[in-house]
């Protein structure tokens, strides 16, 4: 069976996928086709149902669970990891209302936890997330909400950062900060989303166990990525929860989407409408 599979061009992702599109590892049976694109794009092709398995933002998952069920393994979550709200040297968020703040898009994490916590601040300007840092650095908006490799970079940029969104989302749980998952189309069946989430699971040990051979695949889809940005990206995104979400990870998801939906910000997610079977 041949399926579509979404994920980002980011270090991560490529890292991650590079042996199940390459058949470096067992697919049980399942042949993947990657389609490449960010996240926020990859959000939307979901919604219409256009891919088979794709990585999303956890910030869209509550949109899309009449279709798609999440699985345990491939996605981005951890501690240490989360967005950042850079600005200009000097630039104080104040009341916020006038403020003009650009964002990876409206259903990524990222712009959920800015919701989470400045529920006062404007609907952002939603761009490319590799847009971001020019137009803050340039004055087009007062600030900017960024993601991936950015929170190596920003400070070339002459930027600084207003908040730490994963750091504060740590401090007000104590858990992790669910990133982004992998979701596949529940009319696969029971059987095929078992058998996704396994080759997932082989994919990302794969990955671990021979960090070397997804290289090229990831040096090619990195936008000019520095070596040693590449590696710092692959190192904070990668972790044991790719693998496996496991209890703590479970926890984690669970604690955002259910106040997501308590904040009014995205609709509640029934209590077995979440989790792939045998979860």
């Amino acid at each position: 069976m041949d399926l579509t599979l979404g994920f980002s061009p980011c270090p991560n992702d490529t890292f991650i996928f590079h042996a199940l599109v390459h058949g470096r590892v067992d697919g049980g049976g399942l042949r993947f086709r990657e389609r490449l694109e960010d996240v926020e794009t990859l959000n939307r092709l979901a919604l219409d149902g256009a891919l088979d398995v794709s990585k999303v933002s956890y910030g869209a998952i509550p949109h899309l669970l009449g279709e798609y069920v999440l699985l345990r393994s491939g996605g981005a979550l951890g501690r240490g990891c989360g967005p950042l709200l850079v600005a200009r040297p000097g630039t104080r968020l104040g009341g916020g209302s006038e403020l003009r703040i650009a964002i990876p898009g409206r259903l990524t994490t990222a712009n959920l936890l800015l919701r989470l916590w400045r529920p006062d601040l404007p609907e952002g300007e939603a761009r490319v997330y590799s847009e971001i840092m020019p137009a803050v650095a340039r004055g087009e908006v007062d600030a900017g909400l960024i993601i991936h490799e950015s929170r190596f970079t920003y400070p070339r940029h002459g930027l600084a950062q207003l908040v730490d969104l994963g750091a504060w989302w740590e401090a007000e749980t104590g858990l992790p900060i669910p990133l982004g998952g992998i979701v596949a189309r529940r009319a696969l069946g029971t059987e095929t989303i078992a058998r996704i989430d396994a080759a997932l699971r082989r994919a990302v040990e794969h990955a671990f166990a021979h960090p070397t051979d997804s290289a090229e695949y990831v040096r090619c889809h990195a936008q000019e990525m520095e070596p040693a940005v590449m590696r710092q990206h692959i190192e904070l995104y990668v972790n044991r929860f790719s693998a496996e979400l496991g209890d703590e990870g479970e926890r984690a998801v669970h604690a955002l989407l259910q106040r997501a939906a308590g904040a009014g910000l995205t609709p509640a997610p029934g209590p077995d409408a979440l989790l792939s079977p045998g979860a």
